[in-house]
């Protein structure tokens, strides 16, 4: 199964730029059946209120189920007290498997590291170029799965890229996408450093187009076990990836420093599932 970890859908509502004006998912969903691609993760693009954002994203999701999983975006600062009820909804009403944050906008706070923690749901969190962020996420909480998209940099940063592919040696719960990566040796580098399990393959559609950036991941010459694990395998590993020590009833702290604990619901994969019907 070939599964795109990094897609955007729907609309934006600043409309300065592609990216928080417009994000069709239909043209994306075209290229991506002609590419061989089977699932994809996707999220809104920019907005100014990610509450709508995201039950937008929802709607989409709905329209296709076969081939869409949704993940939750929030805004670290403006959303700062509803994160969790936020990731709340989007678990329990919407399915949505993971969350997202681009630190264009803000960097990842505890509020938000502990809803993932507490949900148990991988964050995709666009570190954008500043990597160092990545050594202060990671050892605060092992049991996040962090996926840093385009090696850290869309910009073609080379000395974010080299740094998280240290950050991929050294932390067993970072990994990252290769979406937009224009130098394609630093994605050898990370493969033959950290091993095909610490990388995912992502398109940054629909911007980008999804066959181009699978072609990168069949030009790497991988043996077929280890593609298939950046093409599909690790996605569904982080998305079925649960903590021994977390059975269902964890809270997330609010700004008062109290703790809410509710019931979340086991959206654990059963480990014998076949992968056709796992997601």
């Amino acid at each position: 199964m070939v599964i795109d970890c990094h897609c955007h859908a729907g609309k934006g509502d600043h409309m300065t730029a592609p990216w928080n004006t417009d994000a069709p998912i239909e043209p994306y969903l075209r290229r991506a059946r002609a590419a061989g691609i089977d699932k994809t993760i996707v999220f809104a693009p920019f907005h100014s209120d990610y509450a709508k954002a995201n039950a937008q994203v929802a709607r989409i999701v709905a329209r296709h189920p076969t081939r869409l999983i949704g993940f939750a975006f929030v805004h670290a600062t403006r959303d700062a007290g509803r994160i969790f009820q936020m990731v709340e909804r989007a678990v329990k009403q919407w399915r949505f498997r993971g969350i997202k944050l681009h630190g264009y906008e803000a960097m990842p706070t505890r509020e938000v590291c502990e809803a993932a923690r507490a949900f148990q749901l991988p964050l995709l969190a666009d570190v954008v170029g500043r990597a160092e962020v990545v050594d202060m996420l990671a050892p605060q909480y092992p049991e996040v799965s962090f996926i840093i998209p385009h090696l850290g940099s869309f910009a073609d940063d080379w000395r974010a890229h080299q740094r998280v592919i240290d950050q991929l040696v050294r932390y067993p719960n970072v990994y990252t996408d290769t979406s937009a990566v224009r130098r394609f040796d630093y994605i050898v580098e990370a493969v033959k450093r950290a091993g095909a399990r610490k990388v995912l393959f992502g398109s940054d559609g629909p911007w980008l187009h999804p066959g181009l950036e699978l072609h990168k991941i069949r030009l790497l010459g991988l043996p077929p076990e280890k593609e298939a694990l950046i093409l599909g395998g690790n996605a569904l590993r982080l998305l079925r990836k649960t903590p021994a020590d977390r059975k269902g009833t964890q809270g997330a702290p609010h700004r008062n420093g109290s703790r809410n604990f509710v019931r979340v619901p086991d959206t654990r994969l059963p480990p014998d599932a076949h992968p056709e019907h796992e997601l």
